[in-house]
């Protein structure tokens, strides 16, 4: 029943919010090497990349963004690997309760975390220097491709945090996804990358996420950059889902 499963989503939601909020330190861990990167690249190397009229906090922001999300979920595999260890599923499946309400208050737990840690480092950002004319509605599509990327990475992190074998293994899958903004345009133009690696830069995820905030924040034409994000975002969510239902129901059968 719905109502059944929305109620115990809730009060389970509740729990794991909790576990958060008494060790603030992983949201403070999650915004604090985003925001070293964010430091190092702008006032570092920020002078030697040319980024046209855009400043260089205005035009990496987007990039800094996306490695804040990818630190987080690392956080969501390690909650649901100690859950599992600790045979918290094994407990809560022999009360009755909905099968996938604990599943579900990992992921929505992600989503709050993930957003508090996304506005401290644009309150970094906008004490950096980081201004934007975009209207409301800009700032909600932001908002918007942020909150898909980090459900589909969230589901990703299910995966992990069901079937590693220890706490290293349980987090270590983000670390490909922490790197890869960095083969991308979000630190610098793709145009200045040799032959392979601007291919393959152009045409992975990372890029068109990238280039489609970047353009909502300077009010530019987002043009395809938007629609190819979002089809990224939903296929990566679909397979991730799908994958990570089937972990779960294997690992609870």
């Amino acid at each position: 029943m719905a109502s059944h499963f929305w109620s115990n989503t809730t009060v389970l939601t509740g729990r794991t919010m909790r576990h958060v909020t008494r060790s603030l330190d992983t949201i403070i861990t999650t915004a604090i090497t985003p925001i070293a990167m964010m430091l190092l690249f702008v006032y570092v190397f920020g002078g030697a990349i040319d980024t046209g009229t855009v400043t260089y906090v205005n035009y990496m922001l987007p990039g800094i963004l996306l490695i804040t999300i990818a630190s987080g979920i690392a956080y969501t595999a390690f909650r649901l690997f100690s859950d599992m260890q600790g045979g918290i599923f094994a407990r809560f499946q022999s009360m009755p309760i909905a099968r996938s309400g604990l599943l579900w208050a990992h992921v929505l737990t992600s989503l709050v975390a993930n957003a508090i840690s996304l506005v401290v480092v644009v309150g970094v950002a906008l004490v950096m220097g980081f201004r934007s004319g975009a209207g409301v509605l800009a700032w909600l599509a932001v908002a918007g491709i942020l909150l898909l990327f980090t459900l589909a990475l969230t589901w990703i992190a299910v995966i992990p945090g069901l079937t590693a074998k220890s706490v290293d293994g349980a987090s270590a899958f983000s670390y490909p996804l922490i790197f890869l903004p960095f083969i991308s345009s979000a630190f610098v133009p793709t145009e200045t990358m040799p032959g392979p690696v601007r291919a393959f830069a152009e045409n992975q995820p990372v890029t068109s996420i990238v280039n489609a905030v970047r353009n909502l924040f300077t009010e530019q034409p987002v043009g395809t950059d938007l629609w190819v994000a979002l089809a990224w975002c939903v296929g990566i969510l679909v397979v991730a889902y799908a994958f990570a239902n089937l972990t779960y129901r294997r690992r609870t059968s």
